[in-house]
């Protein structure tokens, strides 16, 4: 039987198929089906900063209501102060005292404070390692990509200089030089890359002329841009690279790993298929090398990344352009 065991930022893993940061995890039992299924690790749902924030401003809006009218108002409600992330912290450090599989904890948070601060708090709970989910839209049109990318990359170093554990970051693809930013999350000091984020794009519903924010799920289509980014960047850089997004059946694990994936992180997938789906994506990875005959995944994997494609670089760059264009031209003449 093949050895599906791996390392993601330093961390043993007994597979590559991890649980991504996601509401399945935002129940004890859930995360312990998860590992019983057969999941390498899983990446707790992350810790937002402006959950948080939100919370409080309810808090103090109860507590104020009727405090103006007579003079007892005043101190009638007693000195309440918002737990601001203790509450997640404290429902953490239960999972982890009720799971032996590694767990990462993840992280959203505002300003570069912020990151600091609810970084150290969940390192203090157990976890094997953290995710910097760095979710941001650049609405601004007075900052400039140098800006934005700047401010990202000292988050990073600010948190590596106060927390031990491995840390990755997810980002978006939507970066001018994708390959040269994550380089430069490496040199700030992170362990791992996630690509990427998926941003939840808004609909619009012309009948009823009002902004939908539906939840998609996605598919294996959207596997392809960090197929692609994995694929360009396996062996130019030392930080580990999990894949995420499109990965819903064993055979897109594989393509992950042939790319160059250290890992891959799923979440769609068990939304439509249940946490035991985990169990096919990890028997379907290792009855695929039992076919092939290869004993570890060290054996394939970046088989088929820039670095393992035998020909002309260039040519692996821009092959499916290339392809497209000569099957477009072949369609015309037909």
């Amino acid at each position: 039987m093949a050895d599906l065991s791996t390392t993601y930022m330093g961390i043993a893993l007994k597979n590559p198929v991890m649980v991504a940061a996601c509401a399945l995890s935002s129940k004890v039992d859930n995360i312990i089906r998860a590992e019983e299924a057969g999941a390498g690790a899983l990446v707790i749902r992350s810790l937002f900063e402006e959950q948080i924030r939100h919370e409080i401003g309810d808090l103090d809006e109860a507590l104020s209501q009727g405090s103006d009218s007579y003079a007892e108002a005043l101190s009638y409600f007693p000195a309440i102060s918002h737990g601001e992330a203790k509450e997640h912290l404290f429902w953490v450090e239960r999972t982890r005292a009720a799971t032996k599989m590694p767990l990462i904890g993840s992280l959203n948070a505002v300003s570069p404070g912020s990151w600091i601060k609810y970084a150290k708090q969940l390192a203090d709970t157990g976890v094997d390692g953290l995710e910097l989910n760095y979710y941001t839209v650049e609405a601004d049109i007075e900052r400039d990509g140098v800006a934005a990318e700047q401010q990202m990359l000292d988050i990073v170093a600010s948190v590596r200089a106060e927390v031990e554990l491995p840390i990755a970051v997810k980002i978006s693809p939507f970066y001018t030089s994708v390959g040269n930013v994550i380089r430069k999350i490496e040199d700030a000091g992170a362990n791992g890359v996630v690509m990427f984020n998926r941003f939840l794009q808004p609909e619009i519903d012309p009948d009823k002329e009002t902004v939908l924010h539906e939840m998609t799920y996605s598919t294996s289509a959207e596997m392809r841009v960090p197929l692609r980014w994995i694929g360009l960047l396996y062996g130019q850089l030392s930080l580990d690279m999990a894949a995420n997004t499109g990965i819903m059946e064993s055979r897109d694990v594989v393509k992950a790993l042939l790319a160059g994936a250290t890992v891959t992180q799923v979440a769609s997938t068990l939304f439509r298929n249940g946490i035991g789906h985990l169990t096919s994506l990890v028997d379907g990875l290792s009855a695929w090398m039992d076919a092939k005959g290869y004993a570890s995944v060290e054996d394939f994997r970046g088989k088929l990344s820039q670095q393992g494609f035998e020909g002309d670089p260039v040519m692996f760059e821009r092959a499916q352009y290339l392809d497209f264009l000569m099957s477009r031209q072949r369609w015309v003449k037909a």
